[in-house]
């Protein structure tokens, strides 16, 4: 690390190598926090978590037993060791709570007084937080993987939806109906991803091998599939047009939106340029067991909004198209 110091002052070092390089020591240092623990509420593994964006302070976890419970993960004691309790739980006595392993759980973005959760009983549940009780049920003739609600989106209240169907389903909170459905994979839809750039993009991960981007306001939807060799591959290989040799177990776009992360049953993960689909060819060793991922560091410098010229330079043209509509203008 003293060599990229001395090499970034004189100038001879590229800034985001030494960002980057300082970004994965820190990373690879993790280790379990000493000093915190999380109060044991779930009877069997936890599939799920997330903590909600407005204060970073409640998090919700989703378990095989279908239990949810929220934690507060603030330290009221002031005591340098303390166990982040739980607030409250949805448990098995709950009239409300899934029959089945909770799979996916979401704060909504925008405010903590509402939640979502889906299961492999086939639904997906809006919850008031205050009262604990549903506000909305959506109902699923598959059993549910996935599901997630854009972070930035002010224009729509959409939750993509995937399930042991090769179809992809948008549910619309405003209606409380499922609005449409996005056609293309041929197996179950194991990962949804809104991209937290622009607020029609979605990407999702079948078994089927392929990452597909879509423009969910389209009526042919699919932007690209993302291809593992750049489409230096003959379409006659069997591995042309997927994103690995396996199941697409996880994806998640990075915080700035223009890359994205997948991981797969081929014990790798792959970063991709959201923008044009390319492999940037930075391949990881993953796990086959692993099916969530969570971007943590930020390796790439943000694209401000406002350069048009460096954004438009680097998108695909149906891109374009799709990013610069009329609404966006005024």
């Amino acid at each position: 690390m003293l060599g990229f110091l001395s090499a970034r002052q004189t100038g001879l070092e590229d800034p985001l190598r030494l960002r980057r390089a300082e970004s994965t020591r820190r990373v690879l240092g993790l280790e379990l926090n000493k000093d915190r623990d999380v109060e044991r509420i779930h009877g069997g593994g936890i599939n799920t978590l997330d903590i909600e964006p407005v204060e970073g302070r409640y998090m919700l976890s989703g378990g095989s037993d279908g239990v949810i419970v929220l934690y507060d993960l603030e330290n009221s004691s002031r005591q340098s060791y303390y166990t982040c309790k739980a607030v409250c739980s949805i448990g098995r006595d709950h009239p409300d709570v899934h029959r089945y392993s909770v799979e996916t759980v979401q704060w909504y973005p925008h405010d903590t007084g509402m939640f979502t959760s889906s299961s492999f009983d086939k639904t997906l549940k809006v919850w008031d937080t205050n009262t604990l009780q549903t506000a909305d049920v959506f109902n699923f003739e598959e059993t549910v993987y996935s599901h997630h609600m854009s972070p930035v989106s002010t224009k729509h209240c959409l939750v993509a939806v995937g399930t042991r169907g090769p179809k992809v389903q948008l549910c619309d909170l405003k209606s409380g109906s499922c609005s449409h459905i996005l056609q293309g994979h041929r197996q179950e839809i194991l990962a949804v991803s809104w991209s937290p750039r622009y607020d029609y993009i979605l990407a999702t991960a079948s078994a089927d091998s392929r990452v597909k981007l879509w423009d969910v306001r389209r009526a042919s939807g699919c932007l690209i599939t993302l291809d593992q060799h750049n489409g230096k591959k003959s379409q006659a290989v069997e591995s042309a047009n997927t994103a690995h040799n396996g199941k697409v177990n996880g994806l998640c776009f990075t915080s700035d939106g223009l890359h994205l992360l997948t991981v797969g049953t081929d014990n790798r993960m792959r970063l991709w340029n959201s923008s044009n689909g390319e492999n940037t060819l930075e391949l990881y060793s993953g796990s086959r067991d692993c099916n969530i991922l969570a971007w943590v560091p930020s390796l790439y410098e943000p694209v401000p909004d406002d350069d048009e010229t460096t954004t438009k330079s680097q998108l695909n043209p149906a891109f374009e198209d799709a990013w610069s509509s009329s609404d966006e203008e005024g």
